[in-house]
């Protein structure tokens, strides 16, 4: 199938139908000073936390009381998967409501790298932007390092961060504020707390006007780093350290929105890029009852925390136990912004307030999960079913599909599929027919 060139960034808005300047601009004036505010999204994202780092989600060593009360007061999710168990990826289908084999994005990007985000994606950023949001990211980008990638050319105002993971560069990669370098390496054993400054000024200065802040956290991505009055203090260890000082962010985030009066017009998320780095040992946190970790498509390298607060909105102590997957947070966005999804590509996210709230079942009859190029595995409803896995450092097709019972076996241990023929048949059918949509509908990257 033929596909159109990408269309210029001014094109695609007109398309959208939101103008030159934006939906934002369009607003503008008595009229939208007379309707209610949208909200604002404070979306906190760590790297290669896992399923069972978080004292909601049941660790016995790490102490987070400031998630917790994130979930206290709003919603937790039992069921929550990104759409990759790899840094770029899991990005790439966040930050576009795609999955990332559209975009081309399906592996890890290095400081070697000539490749990033088209300028054809509208990202979380860029649409939120159109909508009149003062947008930031503040953290860790890992879509691209070169300036036409940077998230200041897709839609952030502003940017404080590294560009790609901490271990590149040998361990020692260049700190930005937006385009210009300021500090060669990171002092890393300070980010976290500087993150959560930078954060704390965007929200502080932009009080006024309707916010994005997308706070991808560098940790705790090995190498590990953490400052001295943070140091020593957790039972589980330096990572243990790590995780609570996220925790402590959280929570100074927190308290400027309520001490600024902007609790209940804010809606502030929380969950993970993959699951835990497991070959890195005590370094590497924990999947809890999961199986298997980071790089895998197993239940820990993809199932993942994922808490919601949004006071008036949201019921305080929600637990929701329907599948949903990172995709659904940029569509829900957009949608809480009155803005549309791009209506010119596929869009695989979902509109997912109602979970937000507690309320109806999943949107997804299937969610599917790659690594690379290749399709692994798909959920389906209670079932789990795996067609491809790994000999070594080779991807390979499964002889004989595996299919797990969720509601039973969340840990992947038994093998289902030969008492369940009809439901394999079915799942591979569904398999074969996105492959082929998805074939056909993949963005050059040319």
């Amino acid at each position: 199938m033929a596909h159109r060139p990408p269309m210029t960034r001014r094109a695609l808005l007109r398309s959208l139908g939101w103008g030159a300047l934006g939906l934002g601009a369009a607003e503008a004036g008595a009229d939208a000073k007379a309707r209610r505010r949208p909200p604002n999204i404070v979306l906190i994202f760590a790297d290669d936390l896992g399923y069972g780092d978080l004292s909601c989600y049941g660790s016995q060593t790490i102490k987070t009381p400031n998630l917790d009360r994130l979930a206290g007061e709003g919603v937790r999710f039992t069921d929550f998967y990104v759409c990759a168990a790899v840094c770029t990826p899991s990005r790439a289908g966040l930050l576009t409501g795609r999955y990332q084999i559209r975009s081309g994005l399906t592996n890890v990007l290095f400081p070697r790298s000539d490749t990033g985000i088209l300028e054809y994606e509208v990202t979380l950023g860029e649409a939120l932007k159109s909508a009149g949001y003062a947008t930031c990211c503040i953290g860790k980008w890992h879509l691209g390092h070169l300036p036409q990638f940077r998230p200041t050319r897709h839609g952030f105002d502003y940017y404080f961060g590294l560009l790609y993971s901490n271990d590149m560069d040998k361990g020692e990669p260049p700190l930005y504020r937006n385009d210009e370098v300021v500090q060669e390496p990171a002092d890393q054993s300070t980010l976290t707390e500087r993150y959560t400054q930078e954060a704390i000024d965007f929200i502080t200065a932009h009080k006024d006007e309707p916010f994005l802040v997308y706070l991808p956290h560098t940790m705790p991505h090995v190498p590990l780093y953490v400052s001295e009055r943070f140091a020593g203090k957790s039972a589980g260890g330096l990572y243990g350290d790590v995780i609570e000082c996220i925790d402590w962010g959280a929570g100074e985030i927190m308290a400027t929105l309520e001490r600024l009066g902007l609790e209940e017009n804010t809606l502030v998320m929380f969950t993970s890029d993959n699951g835990p780095w497991l070959t890195k040992g005590e370094h590497g946190g924990s999947a809890g009852p999961l199986r298997a970790g980071k790089a895998t498509t197993y239940e820990g390298g993809i199932r993942e925390p994922f808490i919601a607060r949004w006071p008036g909105q949201i019921p305080a102590g929600t637990v929701c136990r329907q599948p949903a997957i990172s995709l659904d947070l940029y569509v829900t966005c957009l949608r809480l912004a009155g803005v549309s999804p791009p209506r010119d590509r596929p869009v695989d996210g979902k509109n997912i307030l109602s979970l937000l709230k507690g309320k109806g079942r999943s949107p997804h009859d299937i969610l599917y999960f790659y690594i690379g190029e290749n399709l692994f595995a798909v959920r389906a409803g209670r079932w789990k079913m795996h067609v491809r896995g790994r000999e070594g450092k080779k991807r390979v097709q499964l002889d004989q599909p595996e299919l797990y019972d969720l509601r039973t076996d969340i840990a992947e241990t038994t093998n289902v599929a030969d008492r369940h023929p009809k439901l394999v048949k079915r799942l591979q059918s569904r398999i074969a027919k996105v492959e082929a949509e998805i074939a056909a509908s993949t963005t050059p990257r040319s």
